[in-house]
Protein backbone atom coordinates (compact mmCIF):
# COMPACT_ATOMS: atom_id res chain seq x y z
CA UNK A 1 0.00 0.00 0.00
CA UNK A 2 0.74 3.52 -1.16
CA UNK A 3 1.69 5.59 2.48
CA UNK A 4 0.65 8.46 0.85
CA UNK A 5 -2.71 7.49 -0.57
CA UNK A 6 -3.04 5.89 2.83
CA UNK A 7 -2.80 9.10 4.73
CA UNK A 8 -5.76 10.20 2.17
CA UNK A 9 -7.99 7.18 3.04
CA UNK A 10 -10.31 6.34 5.93
CA UNK A 11 -8.52 4.77 8.86
CA UNK A 12 -8.57 0.86 8.80
CA UNK A 13 -10.93 -0.28 11.31
CA UNK A 14 -10.47 -2.91 13.44
CA UNK A 15 -12.11 -5.28 11.42
CA UNK A 16 -9.91 -5.41 8.42
CA UNK A 17 -6.75 -4.60 10.89
CA UNK A 18 -7.71 -8.10 12.41
CA UNK A 19 -8.28 -10.17 8.73
CA UNK A 20 -12.38 -9.35 8.48
CA UNK A 21 -14.52 -11.59 7.71
CA UNK A 22 -12.41 -14.99 7.65
CA UNK A 23 -10.99 -14.04 11.39
CA UNK A 24 -14.60 -13.41 13.00
CA UNK A 25 -15.83 -16.80 11.43
CA UNK A 26 -12.92 -18.71 12.62
CA UNK A 27 -13.90 -16.70 16.20
CA UNK A 28 -16.92 -17.75 16.14
CA UNK A 29 -16.32 -21.56 15.13
CA UNK A 30 -14.03 -21.96 17.71
CA UNK A 31 -16.31 -20.59 20.31
CA UNK A 32 -19.58 -22.42 18.92
CA UNK A 33 -17.28 -25.70 18.97
CA UNK A 34 -16.85 -25.87 23.08
CA UNK A 35 -20.50 -24.59 23.75
CA UNK A 36 -21.67 -27.61 21.47
CA UNK A 37 -20.43 -30.07 23.97
CA UNK A 38 -21.49 -27.67 27.04
CA UNK A 39 -23.72 -28.86 29.02
CA UNK A 40 -25.08 -25.75 30.72
CA UNK A 41 -24.77 -23.27 27.32
CA UNK A 42 -25.62 -25.80 25.12
CA UNK A 43 -29.66 -26.34 25.87
CA UNK A 44 -29.67 -22.33 25.39
CA UNK A 45 -29.76 -22.96 21.95
CA UNK A 46 -33.01 -24.51 20.98
CA UNK A 47 -32.08 -24.99 17.51
CA UNK A 48 -30.33 -28.30 16.67
CA UNK A 49 -28.02 -26.96 14.61
CA UNK A 50 -25.51 -23.82 16.22
CA UNK A 51 -25.00 -22.71 12.82
CA UNK A 52 -27.87 -19.76 12.84
CA UNK A 53 -26.89 -18.21 16.18
CA UNK A 54 -23.04 -18.48 15.02
CA UNK A 55 -24.42 -16.47 12.15
CA UNK A 56 -26.33 -13.83 13.88
CA UNK A 57 -22.84 -13.84 16.29
CA UNK A 58 -20.23 -13.24 13.33
CA UNK A 59 -22.91 -10.89 11.58
CA UNK A 60 -23.01 -8.54 14.86
CA UNK A 61 -19.09 -8.67 15.75
CA UNK A 62 -18.45 -7.84 12.23
CA UNK A 63 -20.83 -5.39 12.65
CA UNK A 64 -19.35 -3.93 15.77
CA UNK A 65 -15.71 -3.99 14.93
CA UNK A 66 -16.18 -1.67 11.92
CA UNK A 67 -17.64 -4.67 9.00
CA UNK A 68 -20.53 -4.59 6.68
CA UNK A 69 -23.80 -3.68 9.07
CA UNK A 70 -25.21 -6.75 7.45
CA UNK A 71 -26.35 -7.85 10.67
CA UNK A 72 -28.43 -4.72 11.81
CA UNK A 73 -29.58 -4.75 7.58
CA UNK A 74 -31.02 -8.28 8.67
CA UNK A 75 -32.49 -8.13 12.34
CA UNK A 76 -32.78 -4.24 13.27
CA UNK A 77 -30.88 -2.79 16.06
CA UNK A 78 -28.95 -5.55 18.19
CA UNK A 79 -30.81 -4.98 21.30
CA UNK A 80 -28.36 -7.33 23.02
CA UNK A 81 -30.01 -7.52 26.42
CA UNK A 82 -33.42 -8.13 24.87
CA UNK A 83 -33.14 -10.43 22.51
CA UNK A 84 -31.10 -12.32 25.61
CA UNK A 85 -34.09 -11.93 28.12
CA UNK A 86 -35.60 -15.30 27.79
CA UNK A 87 -32.43 -16.89 29.07
CA UNK A 88 -31.09 -17.32 32.32
CA UNK A 89 -28.05 -15.82 32.31
CA UNK A 90 -26.28 -15.66 35.40
CA UNK A 91 -22.85 -15.78 36.79
CA UNK A 92 -22.26 -19.40 35.88
CA UNK A 93 -23.76 -19.11 32.62
CA UNK A 94 -21.77 -15.69 32.13
CA UNK A 95 -18.18 -17.67 33.20
CA UNK A 96 -18.54 -20.75 30.80
CA UNK A 97 -19.19 -18.25 27.62
CA UNK A 98 -16.56 -16.70 28.31
CA UNK A 99 -14.52 -19.79 28.82
CA UNK A 100 -15.07 -20.85 25.73
CA UNK A 101 -14.89 -17.18 24.44
CA UNK A 102 -11.29 -16.83 25.70
CA UNK A 103 -10.34 -20.14 24.22
CA UNK A 104 -11.63 -18.59 20.46
CA UNK A 105 -9.69 -15.17 21.08
CA UNK A 106 -6.64 -17.20 21.79
CA UNK A 107 -6.87 -18.99 18.66
CA UNK A 108 -7.05 -16.31 16.44
CA UNK A 109 -3.08 -16.11 17.99
CA UNK A 110 -3.31 -11.79 17.30
CA UNK A 111 -0.81 -9.50 18.30
CA UNK A 112 -1.79 -8.22 22.03
CA UNK A 113 -2.95 -4.94 20.92
CA UNK A 114 -5.46 -6.71 18.78
CA UNK A 115 -6.10 -9.38 21.10
CA UNK A 116 -6.72 -6.94 24.16
CA UNK A 117 -9.39 -4.83 22.83
CA UNK A 118 -11.06 -7.46 21.08
CA UNK A 119 -11.59 -9.24 24.84
CA UNK A 120 -11.83 -6.47 27.10
CA UNK A 121 -15.26 -6.12 24.70
CA UNK A 122 -16.32 -9.28 24.87
CA UNK A 123 -15.49 -9.38 28.79
CA UNK A 124 -17.77 -6.48 29.18
CA UNK A 125 -20.23 -7.87 26.96
CA UNK A 126 -20.52 -11.00 28.67
CA UNK A 127 -20.84 -9.23 32.18
CA UNK A 128 -23.74 -6.87 30.72
CA UNK A 129 -26.00 -10.00 29.38
CA UNK A 130 -26.36 -11.38 33.51
CA UNK A 131 -29.64 -11.24 33.59
CA UNK A 132 -30.00 -12.91 37.30
CA UNK A 133 -27.82 -12.86 40.45
CA UNK A 134 -29.41 -16.16 41.25
CA UNK A 135 -27.68 -19.70 41.68
CA UNK A 136 -28.58 -22.73 39.38
CA UNK A 137 -31.59 -24.22 40.76
CA UNK A 138 -30.46 -27.70 41.90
Amino acid sequence: MNPESAADGPPETFFAAIGGEPTFRKLVDEFYAGVADDPLLRPMYPEADLGPAAERLTLFLMQYWGGPNTYSAQRGHPRLRMRHAPFRVGPAERDAWLTHMHRAVRSLDLPPEQEQPLWDYLERAAYFMVNTMDPMPG
